[in-house]
């Protein structure tokens, strides 16, 4: 099953994006769950969330395994979505 996963960064959090993105990304490859995954970017470029496309066995792995993202540990989100997500193209 495909677990879109939109993270919104809180706002005046991009050092605390840049600070973490080491352990994040280190994350993101730690596991055989992610799909694909990349920033979202604001109007002036800059890094404002995350979209990660999870491949999972449940839900309930998809919400464990974005409660062990080193972003959510270090307090960067205002707010996550997962939502079931299907894909048709790419």
């Amino acid at each position: 099953m495909l677990v879109a996963l939109m993270a919104h960064d809180k706002a005046g959090a991009l050092e605390i994006r840049k600070a973490n993105r080491e352990a994040h990304i280190a994350y993101l490859k730690s596991t055989d769950l992610v799909e694909m995954a990349g920033p979202l970017l604001g109007a002036d470029g800059d890094m404002c969330g995350s979209l990660i496309v999870l491949n999972v066995v449940d839900f309930n792995a998809a919400e464990a395994w974005a409660a062990g993202d080193p972003y959510k540990h270090a307090g960067l989100f205002e707010r996550v979505e997962l939502i079931q997500w299907n894909k048709v193209i790419g």
